[in-house]
Protein backbone atom coordinates (compact mmCIF):
# COMPACT_ATOMS: atom_id res chain seq x y z
CA UNK A 1 0.00 0.00 0.00
CA UNK A 2 3.23 2.14 0.65
CA UNK A 3 4.26 1.96 -2.59
CA UNK A 4 0.28 3.28 -4.26
CA UNK A 5 0.40 6.62 -1.92
CA UNK A 6 4.27 7.03 -3.20
CA UNK A 7 3.48 6.54 -6.82
CA UNK A 8 -0.34 7.46 -7.04
CA UNK A 9 -0.01 10.65 -4.57
CA UNK A 10 -2.52 12.19 -3.75
CA UNK A 11 -4.58 9.52 -3.54
CA UNK A 12 -7.78 9.09 -1.34
CA UNK A 13 -8.27 5.54 0.39
CA UNK A 14 -11.38 4.82 -1.33
CA UNK A 15 -9.14 4.68 -4.73
CA UNK A 16 -6.53 2.18 -2.78
CA UNK A 17 -9.43 0.00 -1.90
CA UNK A 18 -10.47 0.14 -5.22
CA UNK A 19 -7.07 -0.20 -6.90
CA UNK A 20 -5.76 -3.14 -4.32
CA UNK A 21 -9.07 -4.39 -3.99
CA UNK A 22 -9.07 -4.94 0.32
CA UNK A 23 -11.55 -4.87 2.67
CA UNK A 24 -12.41 -1.67 4.11
CA UNK A 25 -11.86 -2.76 7.89
CA UNK A 26 -8.25 -4.16 6.79
CA UNK A 27 -7.30 -0.91 4.52
CA UNK A 28 -8.56 1.15 7.52
CA UNK A 29 -6.21 -0.45 9.94
CA UNK A 30 -3.18 -0.06 7.94
CA UNK A 31 -4.16 3.27 6.80
CA UNK A 32 -4.30 4.27 10.88
CA UNK A 33 -1.09 2.18 11.08
CA UNK A 34 1.24 4.13 9.16
CA UNK A 35 -0.39 7.38 10.79
CA UNK A 36 1.03 6.18 13.61
CA UNK A 37 4.22 5.74 12.60
CA UNK A 38 4.30 8.85 11.03
CA UNK A 39 4.80 7.86 7.60
CA UNK A 40 1.45 9.87 6.34
CA UNK A 41 -0.55 12.44 6.98
CA UNK A 42 -4.45 12.71 6.39
CA UNK A 43 -5.50 16.02 3.93
CA UNK A 44 -8.27 17.83 3.28
CA UNK A 45 -8.94 18.15 -0.50
CA UNK A 46 -9.86 21.07 -2.04
CA UNK A 47 -12.44 20.27 -4.20
CA UNK A 48 -14.46 18.28 -1.71
CA UNK A 49 -14.01 18.68 2.26
CA UNK A 50 -15.33 15.43 2.82
CA UNK A 51 -12.02 13.57 0.91
CA UNK A 52 -8.93 13.34 2.42
CA UNK A 53 -5.72 12.18 0.74
CA UNK A 54 -2.95 10.25 1.50
CA UNK A 55 0.54 11.59 1.22
CA UNK A 56 3.95 10.63 2.35
CA UNK A 57 5.32 12.40 5.20
CA UNK A 58 9.30 12.79 5.03
CA UNK A 59 9.49 9.72 7.43
CA UNK A 60 7.33 8.02 4.53
CA UNK A 61 9.18 8.95 1.95
CA UNK A 62 12.70 7.68 4.18
CA UNK A 63 10.87 4.00 4.29
CA UNK A 64 9.59 3.60 0.85
CA UNK A 65 12.83 4.60 -0.74
CA UNK A 66 14.21 1.65 1.87
CA UNK A 67 11.38 -0.76 0.34
CA UNK A 68 12.00 0.01 -3.11
CA UNK A 69 15.74 -0.04 -2.93
CA UNK A 70 15.63 -3.96 -1.19
CA UNK A 71 12.71 -4.72 -3.91
CA UNK A 72 15.25 -3.47 -6.55
CA UNK A 73 17.99 -5.89 -5.01
CA UNK A 74 16.06 -8.70 -5.06
CA UNK A 75 14.87 -8.49 -8.37
CA UNK A 76 18.54 -7.77 -9.71
CA UNK A 77 19.36 -10.97 -7.88
CA UNK A 78 16.56 -13.18 -9.40
CA UNK A 79 17.82 -11.41 -12.86
CA UNK A 80 21.45 -12.25 -12.17
CA UNK A 81 20.47 -16.05 -12.27
CA UNK A 82 19.34 -15.62 -15.93
CA UNK A 83 21.24 -14.55 -18.70
CA UNK A 84 21.36 -14.04 -22.61
CA UNK A 85 17.97 -15.20 -24.22
CA UNK A 86 16.26 -16.52 -21.00
CA UNK A 87 16.99 -13.30 -19.46
CA UNK A 88 15.57 -11.48 -22.76
CA UNK A 89 12.31 -13.68 -22.67
CA UNK A 90 11.96 -12.81 -18.94
CA UNK A 91 11.92 -9.13 -19.57
CA UNK A 92 9.74 -9.54 -22.99
CA UNK A 93 7.05 -11.62 -20.35
CA UNK A 94 6.63 -8.90 -17.94
CA UNK A 95 6.34 -6.37 -20.25
CA UNK A 96 3.94 -8.44 -22.37
CA UNK A 97 2.00 -9.26 -19.06
CA UNK A 98 1.74 -5.13 -17.99
CA UNK A 99 0.64 -4.32 -21.33
CA UNK A 100 -1.67 -7.06 -21.26
CA UNK A 101 -3.06 -5.64 -18.04
CA UNK A 102 -2.80 -2.10 -18.66
CA UNK A 103 -2.56 -1.01 -22.34
CA UNK A 104 -2.17 2.19 -22.02
CA UNK A 105 1.04 2.09 -20.28
CA UNK A 106 3.14 1.45 -22.99
CA UNK A 107 5.63 3.88 -25.08
CA UNK A 108 5.30 4.65 -28.36
CA UNK A 109 5.11 2.01 -30.81
CA UNK A 110 8.27 1.77 -33.37
CA UNK A 111 8.31 0.15 -36.28
CA UNK A 112 11.81 -2.07 -37.61
CA UNK A 113 12.38 -4.67 -40.07
CA UNK A 114 12.12 -8.35 -38.86
CA UNK A 115 14.75 -10.15 -36.69
CA UNK A 116 15.58 -14.49 -36.93
CA UNK A 117 12.64 -16.16 -36.12
CA UNK A 118 9.91 -13.61 -36.30
CA UNK A 119 8.15 -14.67 -39.80
CA UNK A 120 7.53 -18.13 -38.39
CA UNK A 121 6.10 -16.55 -34.72
CA UNK A 122 3.53 -13.33 -36.36
CA UNK A 123 2.29 -16.84 -38.59
CA UNK A 124 1.59 -18.41 -35.19
CA UNK A 125 -0.12 -15.37 -33.59
CA UNK A 126 -2.53 -14.40 -36.64
CA UNK A 127 -3.13 -18.31 -36.69
CA UNK A 128 -4.24 -17.90 -33.00
CA UNK A 129 -6.03 -14.67 -32.90
CA UNK A 130 -8.29 -15.61 -35.83
CA UNK A 131 -8.96 -18.97 -34.51
CA UNK A 132 -10.50 -17.51 -31.28
CA UNK A 133 -12.14 -14.23 -33.50
CA UNK A 134 -13.58 -16.02 -36.45
CA UNK A 135 -13.09 -19.60 -35.79
CA UNK A 136 -10.59 -20.27 -38.35
CA UNK A 137 -8.43 -23.08 -38.05
CA UNK A 138 -5.46 -25.46 -39.55
CA UNK A 139 -5.91 -24.59 -42.89
CA UNK A 140 -5.14 -20.60 -42.54
CA UNK A 141 -2.56 -21.78 -40.31
CA UNK A 142 -1.16 -23.98 -43.05
CA UNK A 143 -1.58 -20.93 -45.82
CA UNK A 144 0.28 -18.80 -43.55
CA UNK A 145 3.33 -21.19 -42.86
CA UNK A 146 3.47 -21.53 -46.40
CA UNK A 147 3.53 -18.09 -46.85
CA UNK A 148 6.32 -17.22 -44.40
CA UNK A 149 8.27 -20.12 -45.63
CA UNK A 150 8.33 -18.97 -49.00
CA UNK A 151 9.38 -15.59 -48.28
CA UNK A 152 12.82 -16.81 -46.05
CA UNK A 153 13.57 -18.79 -48.65
CA UNK A 154 13.20 -15.98 -51.73
CA UNK A 155 14.06 -13.38 -49.60
CA UNK A 156 15.21 -9.98 -51.26
CA UNK A 157 15.31 -7.40 -49.54
CA UNK A 158 15.36 -5.09 -52.35
CA UNK A 159 11.87 -6.30 -53.15
CA UNK A 160 10.06 -7.77 -50.37
CA UNK A 161 10.12 -7.39 -46.42
CA UNK A 162 8.60 -7.72 -43.27
CA UNK A 163 7.86 -5.26 -40.55
CA UNK A 164 7.09 -5.38 -37.08
CA UNK A 165 5.90 -3.01 -35.08
CA UNK A 166 6.68 -3.31 -31.15
CA UNK A 167 5.93 -1.78 -27.73
CA UNK A 168 8.62 -1.58 -25.35
CA UNK A 169 10.26 -4.00 -27.06
CA UNK A 170 6.85 -6.36 -27.57
CA UNK A 171 5.90 -7.63 -30.70
CA UNK A 172 3.07 -5.54 -31.33
CA UNK A 173 1.94 -5.97 -34.74
CA UNK A 174 3.57 -6.84 -38.18
CA UNK A 175 2.92 -6.92 -42.18
CA UNK A 176 4.89 -8.51 -44.96
CA UNK A 177 5.13 -7.19 -48.45
CA UNK A 178 6.23 -9.80 -51.50
CA UNK A 179 6.79 -9.75 -54.81
CA UNK A 180 3.81 -10.80 -57.45
CA UNK A 181 5.56 -10.50 -60.41
CA UNK A 182 5.07 -8.18 -63.20
CA UNK A 183 5.97 -5.12 -61.58
CA UNK A 184 2.97 -6.01 -58.62
CA UNK A 185 3.31 -6.67 -54.84
CA UNK A 186 1.33 -7.90 -52.39
CA UNK A 187 0.72 -6.89 -48.99
CA UNK A 188 0.14 -10.31 -47.02
CA UNK A 189 -0.15 -10.95 -43.00
CA UNK A 190 -1.20 -7.83 -41.80
CA UNK A 191 -2.33 -8.15 -37.53
CA UNK A 192 -2.39 -5.85 -34.70
CA UNK A 193 -1.91 -7.67 -31.18
CA UNK A 194 -5.55 -6.76 -29.42
CA UNK A 195 -3.41 -5.30 -26.47
CA UNK A 196 -2.00 -2.45 -28.92
CA UNK A 197 -5.30 -1.46 -31.26
CA UNK A 198 -6.90 2.03 -31.31
CA UNK A 199 -2.79 3.43 -31.56
CA UNK A 200 -2.67 3.82 -35.29
CA UNK A 201 -0.41 0.68 -35.46
CA UNK A 202 -1.90 -1.11 -38.53
CA UNK A 203 -2.36 2.41 -40.55
CA UNK A 204 1.43 3.10 -40.02
CA UNK A 205 2.11 -0.58 -41.33
CA UNK A 206 0.01 -0.60 -44.53
CA UNK A 207 1.32 3.28 -45.21
CA UNK A 208 5.14 1.76 -44.59
CA UNK A 209 4.67 -0.64 -47.08
CA UNK A 210 2.86 1.36 -49.69
CA UNK A 211 5.81 3.70 -49.23
CA UNK A 212 8.20 0.54 -49.74
CA UNK A 213 7.12 -0.47 -52.93
CA UNK A 214 7.04 2.62 -54.75
CA UNK A 215 10.53 3.66 -54.13
CA UNK A 216 10.97 -0.55 -54.97
CA UNK A 217 9.88 0.74 -58.32
CA UNK A 218 6.45 -1.30 -58.49
CA UNK A 219 3.43 0.12 -59.97
CA UNK A 220 0.80 -1.83 -57.98
CA UNK A 221 0.13 -3.23 -54.46
CA UNK A 222 -2.89 -5.69 -54.40
CA UNK A 223 -3.89 -8.26 -50.98
CA UNK A 224 -6.62 -10.66 -50.16
CA UNK A 225 -8.77 -10.00 -47.45
CA UNK A 226 -12.28 -11.07 -46.42
CA UNK A 227 -15.72 -9.21 -46.18
CA UNK A 228 -16.09 -10.42 -42.24
CA UNK A 229 -13.02 -7.95 -41.87
CA UNK A 230 -14.45 -4.83 -42.19
CA UNK A 231 -11.77 -3.05 -40.01
CA UNK A 232 -9.14 -4.15 -41.90
CA UNK A 233 -11.39 -3.05 -45.21
CA UNK A 234 -11.35 0.28 -43.51
CA UNK A 235 -7.66 0.68 -43.26
CA UNK A 236 -7.24 -0.05 -46.55
CA UNK A 237 -9.73 2.02 -48.23
CA UNK A 238 -8.55 4.62 -46.40
CA UNK A 239 -5.17 4.05 -48.08
CA UNK A 240 -6.56 4.38 -51.26
CA UNK A 241 -7.14 0.53 -51.89
CA UNK A 242 -10.11 -0.26 -54.06
CA UNK A 243 -11.73 -3.79 -54.05
CA UNK A 244 -11.56 -5.00 -57.33
CA UNK A 245 -13.01 -8.63 -57.33
CA UNK A 246 -14.85 -10.57 -54.67
CA UNK A 247 -15.15 -14.62 -54.59
CA UNK A 248 -16.34 -17.31 -52.37
CA UNK A 249 -14.41 -19.95 -50.63
CA UNK A 250 -13.57 -22.58 -49.01
CA UNK A 251 -9.94 -22.20 -48.13
CA UNK A 252 -10.15 -22.23 -44.20
CA UNK A 253 -12.89 -24.82 -43.80
CA UNK A 254 -15.78 -22.96 -43.93
CA UNK A 255 -17.47 -20.27 -46.91
CA UNK A 256 -16.55 -17.34 -46.87
CA UNK A 257 -16.29 -14.45 -49.37
CA UNK A 258 -12.89 -12.91 -50.28
CA UNK A 259 -11.76 -10.23 -51.99
CA UNK A 260 -8.99 -8.71 -53.63
CA UNK A 261 -7.78 -4.86 -53.40
CA UNK A 262 -5.72 -3.17 -55.44
CA UNK A 263 -3.71 0.73 -55.36
CA UNK A 264 -1.83 1.61 -58.13
CA UNK A 265 1.13 3.41 -57.29
CA UNK A 266 2.31 6.79 -58.50
CA UNK A 267 5.84 7.06 -60.49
Amino acid sequence: MLFEIATRAPVTARVLQDVLGMDAGYLSRLVARFEKRGWIVRVRRDDDARARDLRLTAAGRAAFATLDQRQRRAVDDLLGATSGQARRDLVEALTRARLLLDPGSGGPFVIRPFRTGEPALIAARQSMLYKESHGWGRELEAIESEVTAAFLRGFDPARAQCWVAEIDGVLAGAVFVTDEGGGVARLRLLHVEPFARRRGIGDALVARCIAFTREAGYHALVLWTHTVLEPARRLYAAHGFTCIETAMHERFGVPLQGETWRRELAA
